[in-house]
C-alpha cells in the first residue's frame, strides 16, 4: 500500500512540475503595433468615472500616436521646461513628469532587485509611448497635445508625506486653442494606494476622459529562468471568483466586459489594479515586449479599464501582493495570491509562518519551526502508518504464498475471489488493516501541497537570507547543495520505511530521489529546505518508531508438501491418543 502512496506523491509533484515546465501557455510574441485603434481606444488606459461613456469607435479610431506632427495652440497656463516631481516615503519613491503630467517611476524602497536597487513597478525602455495616467479622449490631436503638453505642477522638488499620511499632486494645463485640463494625484504611499482624477475641457466643453496606464508590474530578474516564478498575466475579480489571464488568452480574448471587484495585471509578487467596488467595466489586455538591463525582451501586460458611473476619480493599487495589505484594502483582494486549491489550508500557513517570524526574524528558520510544528501533528498519522507497515511486513510471506497457489489463474477466473477471501481472513486473524499503512499517509498530503504552493507565492521569502550561501529564500540554491542533500534524506528514508514491496519494485522505486532532486534543482530554496527537514523529521520519527515498537515476528511459510505432511502426522497422533 505504501508503494502507491509513494507513486501518488511523485505523480502528483511531476504533473505541477511539468505544466510549469512544458504545458503552462508560452508568452505571446510581440504583436506590431495597429494602423488603427481598437474601438474602446487605445488598449492601455482607464477611462474616468466622470465620463458619461467610453469613446466612440470613430473617436478611437481617429486616435493617433502621441506627438504632435506640428506645432500646436500656445500655452496659456503651463510651465517652460520638463521636469520631475518626486514624492518620497518610508516605502514609495515616485517621480512624475510635467510633461503629459504622468507616472515615469514607482519604486518600492522596501522591494530590492538584483542590482540592490528598489524594484520600479514602471517597466522602463519600453518602446510605447503609453505611460502611466496619460489623459486620452478619442481625439488624436487633442491627446497629442495634452500628452506633450508641459503642465504646472502645484509642487515642486521632492515632497514628503503630510501630517495624514497622504501626498496630493496637482497638474494643470490650458492653452489658446480652448483646451483645459486638471490632473489631482493623491497617494497613500504606506499602502502603495493611489486615487487619480482627470478633467478636460474644451472651450468649456467636458470630454469624455481616460487614463492610459502602459505595461503593468513584472518582476523580471525575479521571475525568469524558472518554472516556479509566474509571469505577468491579466487577473480580475468577477462573479465572486478570481479570472487569471494568461499569455494565450491575452492574444486570442483581450477583452472582457461586466461588473468587476478590481481589474489588473499581476506577476508572481506584485500586482497594479482598478479597485472599481463592483462598477460595469470594460477590460482590455495586450501583451507588451519589454527589454531589460541586458537587451534581453520580457512580455509584460498592459491593462485597459473603462469602467461606468458617476464620479471623477479612479483608486488604484500598485504594490506587493502582501496577504495582511491586501486584505486591509479590500478582504478578497487577497485572492490575487495564487494559492491554487490548497488556499484553505495555505492561508493558515502563512498566517502561522508570519507569527513564528516575528519572534525569530529569521524566515530560513522560521520555516523549519514550522515544519517540526507540522510533523508535531502529523505523528500520530505517521506513526499509525509506521507500525501498519510493519505488520505488513511481517504477513508478506504468508500473503505472498496466497498469491503464489493462484498466481496462474487469470484475472477474470471467479477462482480468483477465493484468494481475496482468504487474504481477508489472514488480515483478520492477525489483526490488520490493509488500508491503515495509506490512509494516513494520504492525509499528509494536504499538508505538503499547501506548503508547496505557500512558499511559491509568498513575497514574504522574497530576497530573505538564510543563512551562508542562501540568500534569498526565493531562488534555487546556487550551490544546488540543499536539492542532493535532499535527495540524500529521500534514500535513507525509503532504506529505513517498512516495504512489502518486491525487490524489482523496490529498486524502481529507489529512482524517486533522483527525480525529487531534479525537480527541485531550481525551486525556491525555501521551499527545498521545508521538504530537507521533513525528511530529516519523518527520519527520526522512524528511527524512533523501530526502536521502541516491538519487532513483529515473521512467520515462515512451508512449502504445500511439507504442510500435508505435517497435517497427517498430526491427524495420526490424534487418532494414536483416541484409541
Amino acid at each position: 500500500m505504501e508503494k502507491r502512496v509513494l507513486i501518488a506523491v511523485v505523480l502528483s509533484f511531476l504533473v505541477l512540475y511539468l505544466y510549469q515546465s512544458f504545458l503552462a501557455p508560452p508568452p505571446p510574441k510581440p504583436q506590431p503595433a495597429p494602423a488603427q485603434r481598437p474601438e474602446a481606444g487605445d488598449t492601455s488606459r482607464v477611462a474616468g468615472r466622470g465620463s458619461s461613456r467610453p469613446p466612440s469607435a470613430e473617436q478611437a479610431q481617429a486616435a493617433a500616436p502621441v506627438g504632435p506632427s506640428e506645432p500646436g495652440p500656445a500655452s496659456r497656463v503651463g510651465e517652460g521646461a520638463e521636469r520631475d516631481i518626486v514624492i518620497e516615503s518610508a516605502t514609495v519613491r515616485a517621480v512624475f513628469s510635467n510633461r503629459g503630467a504622468h507616472l515615469k517611476s514607482w519604486r518600492l524602497k522596501t522591494y530590492r532587485d538584483d542590482q540592490g536597487e528598489a524594484v520600479d513597478l514602471v517597466p522602463q525602455n519600453h518602446e510605447s509611448a503609453t505611460r502611466p495616467f496619460m489623459v486620452e479622449t478619442g481625439d488624436g490631436d487633442l491627446d497629442a497635445r495634452m500628452n506633450t503638453a508641459l503642465f504646472k505642477a502645484d509642487r515642486m522638488g521632492v515632497i514628503g508625506e503630510e501630517p495624514d499620511g497622504t501626498v496630493t499632486l496637482g497638474f494643470e494645463y490650458g492653452d489658446e486653442g480652448g483646451l483645459s485640463v486638471r490632473k489631482t494625484f493623491t497617494l497613500t504611499p504606506a499602502t502603495y494606494m493611489m486615487n487619480v482624477s482627470a478633467d478636460v475641457t474644451v472651450n468649456g466643453e467636458p470630454r469624455n476622459v481616460s487614463l492610459a496606464l502602459g505595461p503593468g508590474p513584472g518582476d523580471i530578474e525575479k521571475s525568469s529562468g524558472t518554472s516556479y516564478a509566474q509571469k505577468p498575466q491579466g487577473t480580475l475579480f468577477h462573479a465572486g471568483d478570481v479570472v487569471r489571464i494568461d499569455a494565450k488568452s491575452v492574444v486570442t480574448q483581450p477583452v472582457r466586459e461586466g461588473e468587476f471587484r478590481w481589474a489588473g495585471v499581476d506577476d508572481q509578487y506584485f500586482m497594479s489594479c482598478a479597485l472599481l467596488d463592483g462598477d460595469t467595466a470594460r477590460i482590455e489586455y495586450e501583451a507588451v515586449a519589454v527589454p531589460d538591463g541586458a537587451g534581453k525582451t520580457h512580455n509584460f501586460v498592459s491593462y485597459s479599464v473603462n469602467p461606468t458611473g458617476q464620479g471623477a476619480s479612479v483608486r488604484f493599487f500598485v504594490g506587493p501582493k502582501d496577504f495582511d495589505l491586501l486584505q486591509s484594502i479590500d478582504p478578497q483582494l487577497v485572492k490575487s495570491v495564487n494559492f491554487g486549491m490548497f488556499a484553505w489550508l495555505a492561508v493558515p500557513l502563512l498566517k502561522a509562518l508570519k507569527g513564528i517570524n516575528a519572534y525569530i526574524g529569521n524566515y530560513g528558520w522560521s520555516i523549519i519551526v514550522l515544519t517540526f510544528l507540522i510533523n508535531l501533528v502529523l505523528f500520530p498519522l505517521r506513526h499509525k502508518s509506521f507500525v501498519s507497515m510493519k505488520k505488513l511486513q511481517a504477513l508478506q510471506p504468508e500473503m505472498k504464498a496466497i498469491q503464489d497457489r493462484y498466481g496462474k489463474l487469470k484475472a477474470a477466473d471467479p477462482a480468483r475471489q477465493k484468494m481475496n477471501q482468504e487474504l481477508m481472513e489472514l488480515y483478520k486473524q492477525r489483526g490488520v488493516n490493509p488500508a491503515s499503512g495509506c490512509v494516513p499517509m494520504l492525509l499528509t498530503m494536504p499538508v505538503l501541497f499547501a506548503f508547496y504552493s505557500l512558499l511559491s507565492v509568498a513575497i514574504e521569502i522574497r530576497g530573505a537570507p538564510f543563512v551562508f550561501w542562501i540568500t534569498d529564500l526565493s531562488r534555487h540554491d546556487p550551490w544546488y547543495v540543499t536539492p542532493v542533500m535532499m535527495g540524500a534524506t529521500m534514500v535513507l528514508q525509503q532504506r529505513m520505511t517498512p516495504s512489502t514491496a518486491d525487490p524489482m519494485q523496490q529498486k524502481m522505486m529507489m529512482l524517486m530521489p533522483i527525480v525529487f532532486t531534479g525537480m527541485f534543482l531550481w525551486a525556491p530554496s525555501g521551499l527545498v529546505i521545508y521538504w530537507f527537514f521533513s525528511n530529516l523529521f519523518a527520519i527520526a520519527q522512524q528511527w524512533g518508531t523501530n526502536r521502541l515498537t516491538a519487532a513483529v515476528p515473521v512467520k515462515a511459510v512451508r512449502p504445500p508438501a511439507e504442510r500435508r505432511i505435517k497435517a497427517a502426522q498430526k491427524a495420526g497422533d490424534r487418532r494414536q491418543e483416541t484409541e
